[in-house]
């Protein structure tokens, strides 16, 4: 009997209207277009602009158009997961939120924290409870609203990060398509580089903390970036290795969207050719658990069933990963 995988049936995307270009962050910040496009690739990020909307306002239109293409109700969820940095409020998951308010009443939902490597996370989460024969549809959001803890006056972090959400629908598969294999990691002592300072129980939110702005990003580029080159990168390879793939074998490389430099050095070391690595950078920035979801949703009409897919992130914390797949749909 041929194995039962999770495949992904489904996807859906949603980015905010307005425009941050870096044309008008120049008005905001030290910087300018040349500058932030020579770094990170980055020419422009959506910002969710309005009071009280937060990351499960990003979400739902995207889990809402997943039903839609699928032709499926909200009903018919019977599990939610939810990768974010920045949860409507500390407490309840933003999945519960999402849930309400896409009308999804008989699923049950959590919220996976692993920064930019979250949807990687919850990915292999939510395909380990199709697997195993417990749920027959699990939808994974990644979405965040970066724009709520970034300080636009500091440069380093200001120019890279954007809102948006993506959402994929798993379904069992037996056909030998869907999720086959990951890497994920994870190194505790690299939170001294990438990290908010302060609003943990460890460090309370106080009229001190909110003056000295230690509730925004906190990043060491240099070190960020070095980790992240050799991590994403290696650990890419090694997934390749782990499965006899050779990079005539992979059809498309979705690498998390941080920095347009990394990107290449991921693709160099799989041997990809840059016209099989997504990228949408420099038109959504960063979007942290978003960028993955959003890579497959704007790339959805040019995939083909049976195409070999590796997914690849790293983030803070530090996390990171890569995910091997094969898609199961012709769009």
């Amino acid at each position: 009997m041929q194995k039962t995988t999770a495949a992904i049936t489904a996807v859906g995307g949603y980015l905010p209207e307005y425009r941050l270009t870096n044309k008008i962050l120049e008005t905001m910040v030290d910087t300018n277009d040349e500058w932030i496009r020579s770094r990170t690739g980055v020419e422009e990020r959506r910002i969710l602009k309005g009071e009280g909307l937060g990351s499960s306002d990003l979400a739902v239109p995207a889990v809402l158009e997943l039903c839609k293409k699928r032709g499926i109700s909200p009903d018919e969820i019977e599990c939610l997961i939810c990768a974010t940095v920045t949860p409507d409020m500390v407490f309840p998951a933003t999945a519960n939120i999402i849930c309400d308010k896409a009308g999804i009443n008989k699923a049950f939902s959590f919220d996976i924290n692993a920064a930019c490597s979250g949807f990687l996370y919850a990915l292999t989460t939510g395909a380990s409870f199709i697997e195993s024969g417990r749920y027959k549809k699990v939808v994974v959001v990644g979405v965040d609203k970066m724009s709520s803890i970034i300080d636009y006056s500091d440069r380093a972090t200001c120019i890279i990060f954007g809102d948006g959400a993506g959402a994929v629908l798993l379904e069992e598969n037996t056909e030998g398509n869907g999720v086959l294999d990951s890497i994920l990691k994870s190194d505790g002592s690299g939170r001294q580089y990438l990290h908010m300072k302060a609003g943990g129980s460890a460090k309370p939110a106080t009229v001190e903390t909110v003056l000295a702005k230690e509730h925004y990003v906190y990043q060491e580029g240099q070190a960020v970036f070095k980790f992240a080159v050799k991590g994403m990168a290696d650990v890419s390879y090694e997934l390749m290795q782990r499965n006899n793939l050779t990079a005539d074998d992979i059809t498309w490389l979705v690498p998390h969207q941080a920095n347009l430099r990394i990107i290449d050095a991921t693709a160099n070391r799989m041997g990809l050719s840059k016209e099989k690595v997504m990228i949408n950078i420099q038109k959504f920035g960063n979007t942290t658990a978003g960028t993955l979801p959003l890579c497959l949703w704007e790339w959805e009409k040019q995939l083909k069933k049976g195409d070999n897919i590796i997914l690849a992130a790293f983030g803070g914390g530090f996390t990171w990963g890569a995910t091997w797949l094969k898609w199961a749909y012709n769009s």
